[in-house]
């Protein structure tokens, strides 16, 4: 049944609000990531979740059980935090079999020994047994923290920002991990970052949340290509979206930038959202938002045929990432970039053509909804 949160709010005794009337359904065995800034509310959630803070109002239930007000032993959650919380003064296996030495779980040395290795096996640290959390690895302790939190076989587990401790490298070799792990246990999973990269490769679905919010919650390629609003679309991606401001010409229908403009002809009136009804825009000032990739680039000295460019610049510099290049330059102005195939020859200081493809872009009132 998974985990339903409904209305769930949380406010200080200072008056700061951080969690705003969040609603949730995590499905059994699903693996959701809480994405967003720091100061969002995703860690206040996840803390409530497992019984170290209360909420001020509303109601989460585990299975179709309410646990508002249920001590945290009680809840039969995992939780690994950011800093692992490891027994100095045991050893690997002693920390492991922590859970099941104390509380309802407690079993004999011999059992609880049994179930430990069990799990040591599946994370990969059974040759780390008679070792001290000093003599390990940061890598090595977040396989001890999971093995521990698993250990117990739990309802829930929780992941607080577990890999942000570690080298890039590891990172991603211990989240194929985690994922591996949680799926092949069927554990319904939350993981909290503040990482997109780290929420898009792991997730069932991904909260992006911000200011107490929950701005969009859908599965990670949805979040990517159909944006809710303008601040999911600029938190999603790398090289983050450009972002053009324009302004609407009801006499032409025409979109004015200061680095080009766009007919609002060229634009499917069908993805038009309700309050741009009929194709027609009602306000005066819109954002245009254009990721990176979706520039089409040729060099200025002659068009392909079939290519229309909208504006020209001078690439001021490049960022080479693997396979790709992110060109930097000035449009109208503002700082913008486009993402090439490496070896496409394209130099520093050489002058682009740029042009758009109209079904790529999203367009947002000024307030940030989309409407394109």
């Amino acid at each position: 049944m998974g985990i339903s949160i409904k209305n769930l709010r949380k406010v200080y005794e200072n008056g700061y609000e951080a969690l705003k009337d969040i609603s949730l359904d995590i499905q059994d065995g699903e693996l959701v990531c809480l994405l967003g800034p720091s100061g969002c509310g995703k860690s206040t959630t996840l803390n409530i979740i497992a019984g170290l803070l209360d909420p001020t109002s509303g109601d989460i239930a585990i299975d179709g059980q309410s646990v508002v007000g249920l001590h945290p032993k009680n809840r039969n959650i995992g939780m690994v935090f950011q800093n692992y919380a490891l027994y100095p003064h045991m050893t690997v296996l002693e920390n492991v079999m922590f859970p099941l030495r104390v509380g309802e779980h407690r079993r004999s040395r011999e059992e609880a020994a049994k179930i430990a290795h069990k799990f040591m096996d599946m994370t990969n640290i059974e040759n780390l047994a008679d070792k001290k959390p000093s003599a390990l690895s940061g890598g090595q302790q977040q396989r001890v923290a999971i093995a521990r939190a698993l250990v117990q076989t739990p309802r829930v587990l929780l992941l607080d920002e577990p890999l942000s401790n570690l080298d890039a490298r590891l990172r991603l070799h211990i989240r194929e991990e985690i994922r591996r792990l949680v799926k092949g246990t069927g554990i319904t999973t939350i993981f909290v970052t503040h990482d997109q990269e780290e929420a898009l490769s792991i997730s069932d679905r991904i909260v992006l949340m911000n200011e107490g919010v929950v701005q969009q919650y859908d599965n990670p390629q949805k979040l990517y290509l159909d944006p809710a609003n303008l601040f999911v679309a600029q938190f999603m991606g790398s090289p983050i979206i450009n972002i053009f401001d324009m302004r609407f010409d009801r006499s032409d229908g025409m979109l004015r930038g200061k680095a080009f403009d766009i007919a609002l002809a060229d634009l499917d009136g069908s993805r038009f959202r309700a309050d741009a009804a009929g194709g027609m825009l009602t306000e005066e000032r819109y954002k245009v938002g254009i990721r990176p990739e979706y520039f089409l680039t040729e060099p200025v000295k002659g068009h392909a045929d079939g290519f229309k460019p909208a504006f020209e610049a001078e690439i001021e510099s490049l960022e080479m990432i693997g396979r790709y290049a992110v060109l930097h330059f000035d449009a109208g102005g503002q700082h913008a970039r486009s993402v090439v195939d490496a070896r496409t020859g394209i130099r520093q200081g050489q002058r682009v053509a740029f042009a758009i493809g109209y079904d790529d872009i999203y367009l947002f009132s000024e307030d940030g909804t989309r409407v394109y």
